[in-house]
């Protein structure tokens, strides 16, 4: 009997927003996480212009295309559209700084419980993976991506959680916070030590909410004070902070 061949795998469908006009939502995407990931990774510092027509050059893209991914991130609050001005990565006044920070400890005490509550042994081992490559980042000396990954792990915390509403306040105060931390950070240290992530993922393992929420807030707390507020960093160029 004649084998029939094996079907060839399926491509994952992508989200809704990104399939109704395929090719240019697909660019306006690829722009808007390339920003994102800069932001995550402090290669674009606060203050940087995104001028429309570098990424109509960089991704071969009309204007149109450029202005959905600016309007997505504005709305996020990752970059503001200025009149006659265009676009800039946000710069977070020392004021505006506290009170991201202070949201995000109020978030994040909710997450933790909901996280020990929900999460599985499924759930865990993404953790675990998660923090892995949180060690593999640092021991490469791969600092952007080290920051980057420190950001992901509270947003993995935040989709465990089981509350969509959480996981997308958490999405904008991650970012804005890596905002914050590219332009007051003394500099050295990353945005999450991730010795402190895995001993979080072992007190939740536990069932250890109380501590857990505790280590969190205490977390987060030594991560504000230790910005200089009021001391910006220098500007980089968009094209060198894209190239990463």
């Amino acid at each position: 009997m004649t084998s029939k061949p094996r079907p060839a795998p399926r491509t994952p469908a992508m989200p809704p927003a990104t399939t109704a006009k395929r090719g240019t939502i697909a660019v306006d995407l690829q722009i808007y996480k390339a920003v994102f990931n800069a932001v995550m990774s402090q290669r674009l510092p606060p203050g940087t212009r995104l001028g429309e027509a570098e990424f109509c050059e960089l991704y071969q893209v009309s204007r149109t295309t450029v202005r959905k991914a600016l309007q997505r991130l504005a709305h996020e609050h990752i970059i503001e559209l200025r009149p006659n001005r265009g676009a800039v990565v946000a710069s977070p006044s020392p004021d505006e700084a506290r009170q991201v920070f202070a949201a995000r400890r109020a978030i994040e005490r909710e997450i933790v419980p909901l996280v020990i509550r929900n999460a599985g042994p499924a759930a865990l081992t993404r953790l675990r993976l998660a923090i892995q490559a949180e060690h593999q980042a640092l021991h490469a000396g791969d600092r952007p991506n080290w920051i980057r990954l420190g950001g992901e792990f509270h947003l993995l915390l935040a989709e465990l959680a089981g509350n969509t509403v959480l996981q997308r306040f958490m999405s904008e105060l991650v970012s804005r916070c890596s905002l914050i931390i590219a332009l007051y950070d003394t500099g050295g240290a990353p945005m999450c030590a991730d010795d402190e992530h895995e001993h979080l993922v072992q007190l939740m393992e536990a069932g250890r909410a109380e501590e857990a929420t505790t280590l969190m807030e205490s977390h987060l707390q030594a991560i504000e004070t230790r910005l200089r507020l009021g001391e910006p960093k220098k500007k980089l160029s968009l094209a060198e902070a894209l190239s990463g």
